[in-house]
């Protein structure tokens, strides 16, 4: 495993890890919603950044895993690492960041995440990691706005908490019909696929709904890595 050993994992302040994240990201920017961030340092430096919160609709997803209470899981809300640390380092991270879980909020038995197969990746950390995968559907979220801004629809929803800004960039109309204002503001919808994955932290739970082959992300030609369309072997040896 060579220098990842020497990786450290510990919490940070959400300000220096939304800092990180919106330089790191590919999405260029943080959320809302997090709970927790973990730091992962190598030379006395930070390379890596794992949030995690509640998803944007948690009534929706709480019933993937039978018998879950509403404190019972989180979302992986956002990786971000930059090219100093050695291959395969965010699978150790994401593996250290669990047994820190485990150990200071035992009332978290699960993590959700979901892979940008649309203009990111397909999930080959959270594989390597040992998620499961639940789900996997074409993108009918992800927006190229006229300006060149890349959101998500769910921005634009009546009451999100965090969207303030961008309904204001655009002159959202509150109470008007959200296609119909998308479509006037010249919104595209991107070509993709959005895959969903779970890791179970306590392995006594039971996912409710059928965990599908990683075999099925080439089968639904989702597969992708670092933006660029790809099956799984390519990805593998890349």
């Amino acid at each position: 495993m060579g220098r990842a050993k020497e990786i450290i994992v510990k919490v940070i302040p959400s300000k220096i890890a939304n800092e990180f994240v919106k330089k790191h990201h590919y999405s260029g920017k943080s959320v809302n919603s997090v709970l927790l961030s973990f730091g992962a340092f190598l030379d006395d430096k930070l390379h890596g950044v794992m949030q995690f919160g509640n998803p944007i609709m948690k009534s929706n997803v709480i019933g993937l895993v039978k018998d879950t209470q509403w404190n019972n899981f989180l979302e992986l809300n956002r990786m971000a690492f930059d090219n100093y640390l050695p291959k395969n380092s965010e699978s150790r991270c994401f593996a250290i960041a669990v047994k820190l879980l485990k150990k200071n909020a035992p009332h978290v038995k699960w993590v959700l995440s979901f892979c940008d197969a649309t203009q990111c990746g397909d999930g080959s950390i959270y594989r390597a990691s040992g998620f499961c995968l639940t789900a996997i559907k074409k993108n009918e979220g992800v927006i190229r706005m006229r300006d060149g801004l890349i959101t998500h629809k769910t921005a634009f929803m009546p009451g999100l908490k965090g969207a303030t800004a961008v309904k204001r960039k655009y002159n959202w109309q509150e109470g008007k019909a959200v296609k119909r204002q998308l479509d006037e503001l010249g919104a595209m919808e991107l070509q993709g696929f959005q895959l969903r994955y779970i890791y179970l932290i306590d392995k006594t739970c039971k996912i409710t709904v059928p965990i599908l082959p990683f075999s099925k992300i080439d089968e639904m030609g989702a597969g992708m890595y670092k933006g660029e369309k790809i099956t799984l072997k390519k990805s593998q040896n890349a």
